[in-house]
């Protein structure tokens, strides 16, 4: 049976959990796999290695506090504002994905950040290093944002200031990535593109939000002053 999907049927969904390995990815390779049956492929892998990738994650997390400027950069300025980010709540879980009432996955996400609790990395979505060390900047822009302002989580523009300016400084718009891990391929305005389709999609899942043209309308209303605001960088540092 499933571990994340009790409800699965192998039949239907053309994932069987107790058949090896092989079988499940030839379904997958020649289509014969659902896409429910896909979501549970995946989930089910999360849960056999979480442990290692919280391993793997905890290894990367450490090595950013010591070596990316980035992010010993955001903890200095952490600093300054009597607050403190370092390994002991820098916390590496695995994340569940995001369901809608009938169980089906809507989303996923690579961390958060909580201001009693610090900030979640989740380690089964992490792909790389350097993704990591992207999403603990995203988090850390929060995190400093959270600590120089009156932020109410439930104002809709604040959600989507902080998200803004969190996409646009922590390096996850830089072309690069866009160009080679997103396919992106646009030269002029790629930055604000991606910072705004992200900021879009971050509103929209707030609770009250009404819909995507709800949040764009949100994101419009705050983006000149909220993209020009580099702080407490000089400028977008990459």
């Amino acid at each position: 049976m499933s571990a994340s999907f009790p409800d699965n049927d192998p039949e239907k969904t053309g994932y069987d959990p107790s058949a090896p390995r092989w079988r499940n990815l030839l379904n997958i390779y020649s289509n014969k796999m659902s896409t429910r049956g896909l979501m549970a492929f995946r989930e089910d892998a999360y849960i056999r290695n979480e442990e290692r990738d919280i391993k793997r994650c905890e290894e990367w997390r450490d090595y950013c506090f010591s070596y990316s400027p980035m992010v010993i950069f955001m903890q200095k300025n952490i600093r300054a504002l009597n607050g403190n980010l370092d390994a002991s709540n820098v916390r590496c879980m695995r994340c569940p994905a995001l369901r809608d009432e009938e169980g089906n996955i809507i989303g996923r996400k690579s961390g958060g950040f909580d201001p009693e609790l610090g900030i979640l990395i989740c380690a089964n979505e992490i792909r790389n290093r350097k993704h990591l060390e992207d999403t603990l900047s995203h988090e850390m822009v929060h995190a400093w944002d959270h600590l120089r302002w009156k932020v109410d989580y439930m104002d809709l523009r604040h959600a989507a200031c902080l998200e803004i300016r969190a996409s646009s400084l922590s390096g996850e718009c830089r072309w690069a990535k866009e160009f080679f891990t997103r396919n992106q391929f646009n030269i002029t305005q790629q930055h604000q593109n991606c910072v705004r389709k992200r900021a879009i999609q971050s509103v929209m899942h707030r609770p009250n939000c009404k819909d995507d043209v709800h949040a764009t309308k949100v994101v419009n209303e705050v983006w000149d002053s909220c993209f020009s605001d580099t702080r407490p960088f000089d400028e977008i540092y990459r």
